[in-house]
């Protein structure tokens, strides 16, 4: 009776095994994760895009409002070189170009179409107070455009507005395809993880299988029965455990723990810390508040660091060389490391570091503003990060021959020189512990470099340990 019983319930076991319960929980995991990083990935993308637009789009309008604030503020909007040269932007940018004076008259169109009309739109009558504006609508026949505005200035003084609206739809669909893209390949991943997994956990619950059935005999009597299973692993040692009966239950506990220290003393990865630290806490007993709090404390640092190297990982695909293009436009660099210099000098009083711009030459390259600004950030970033408090960093920019030199010098810890030339590399770091605690993802400085050679140029490094460094970032000089 006992063995029917069995037989018919077989089937219904194998749903609420371990096996099955550790294998769907794992994969669950899994799809969560995939799913939060596919999400994560996608708006990501959609924001680079959208603020990239917005940047052009912004840039487009201040060149349309100086080249025509003269004409606007005199009443010549009418002459035939200014309409040209508003409808040959408009089919530049693929938008819809419309100039008002400050009284809200319509003075240039690019369809033609409210010239000499009143236009009050919101985004019109922030730029004549004075404020760029952006807004992205959604209409139901036309999509998604985003409306630009800024005001046309004259000597200080605002004599009309330029808006500019745009489709930004293309930038939906890009999005799209390339979410469609991911989720295929997380699909696969997730079909292929699971293919293994229900491999793996066969031949891993195998040797629980004749455990159990040696448990089922010593119940009936069988006291002779012994577990022998042939593998090296810790299923081997439950079943010494269990022929020596409770004796030993104390060092399989200890060789347990002494498992868990080795395996998470060679992983190194954010994701595996953040499996270790979660298994520690579900397998550990009695541990107090204090101890929960640290574990937290360093899963949610390893979060933060995830999110930084996925950020920066974004950016070494985004710098593909196969796929980028540049979008080189004449810079004034001096300009350019101002607004750096700005940006950047908080975050240099915080560790009271004196920050020092110095500028001795007007330089202008051919750069794709965006990316210099991003590598040029990095490097002085990382002089901050690595120079003690109460330190000093340097900018400086000057011409050498056929180059620009942008030279960033501090004097903090320095770099031994064996690990100068690894410096570039993707992931090294020469003070794992230090960039760890500096929430160092070990990408800036390959970010800087691959950005940097993009533009034909390269950079060089001179330090000394305890002394400082100095980064020199040489870009061509085109005419």
């Amino acid at each position: 009776m006992v063995t029917i019983l069995e037989v018919g319930h077989n089937d219904k076991k194998k749903f609420i095994s371990v096996r099955w319960k550790l294998v769907s929980t794992y994969l669950l995991l899994i799809f969560v994760t995939l799913i939060i990083i596919n999400i994560f990935i996608s708006k990501t993308i959609l924001n680079i895009y959208i603020q990239q637009k917005q940047n052009d789009t912004f840039t487009k309008a201040n060149i349309i409002s100086n080249r025509t604030r003269y004409q606007l503020a005199s009443d010549r909007m009418n002459e035939e070189w200014v309409k040209k040269a508003i409808n040959e932007y408009s089919k530049e940018i693929n938008g819809r170009i419309i100039i008002v004076d400050k009284n809200n008259i319509v003075k240039g169109d690019s369809n033609n179409l409210f010239i000499g009309d009143t236009f009050k739109h919101d985004e019109i009558q922030k730029a004549l107070n004075g404020e760029n504006s952006r807004r992205v609508y959604n209409f139901r026949d036309t999509g998604r455009v985003m409306y630009v505005s800024v005001p046309v200035i004259l000597n200080d003084e605002i004599v009309g507005a330029t808006l500019i609206s745009v489709s930004i739809d293309n930038i939906y669909l890009e999005v799209k395809h390339i979410s469609r893209k991911v989720a295929l390949i997380s699909g696969i991943s997730m079909l292929v993880t699971a293919i293994i997994a229900f491999f793996f956990s066969d031949a891993i619950f195998k040797p629980l299988g004749q455990l159990k059935n040696a448990i089922n005999k010593v119940a009936q009597g069988h006291l002779e029965e012994k577990v022998n299973i042939d593998s090296n692993d810790e299923f081997k040692e439950v079943a010494e455990a269990f022929n020596i009966m409770i004796l030993k239950l104390d060092q399989v506990d200890t060789q347990r723990k002494d498992f868990v220290a080795n395996v998470s003393h060679e992983l190194r990865t954010p994701l595996t810390s953040i499996k270790i630290l979660s298994e520690s806490l579900i397998s550990g007993e009695d541990f107090n508040v204090d101890v929960y709090k640290e574990f937290l404390t360093d899963i949610d640092s390893e979060v933060d660091r995830l999110n930084n190297i996925i950020t920066d990982l974004l950016t070494l695909v985004d710098l593909d060389k196969e796929k980028l293009t540049l979008d080189l436009k004449i810079t004034y660099m001096n300009f350019l490391l101002e607004r750096i210099y700005l940006r950047l000098k908080p975050l240099a009083e915080k560790k009271s570091i004196d920050l020092e711009l110095v500028l001795n030459e007007k330089i202008q390259l051919k750069v794709d503003n965006e990316k210099i600004q991003q590598a040029i950030i990095n490097i002085i970033d990382n002089a901050i990060k690595y120079t003690q408090t109460g330190g000093k960093v340097k900018l400086k920019l000057y011409n050498e021959g056929k180059y620009a030199i942008i030279e960033i010098k501090d004097n903090g810890i320095g770099i031994p020189e064996e690990n100068i030339q690894n410096i570039f590399e993707r992931f090294y770091r020469v003070d794992k512990a230090r960039s760890r605690d500096t929430g160092g993802t070990g990408l800036g400085l390959s970010i800087a470099w691959q950005i940097v050679s993009l533009h034909q140029g390269t950079i060089e490094v001179e330090s000394k340990v305890g002394v400082g460094s100095t980064f020199y970032i040489k870009l061509p000089i085109t005419t």
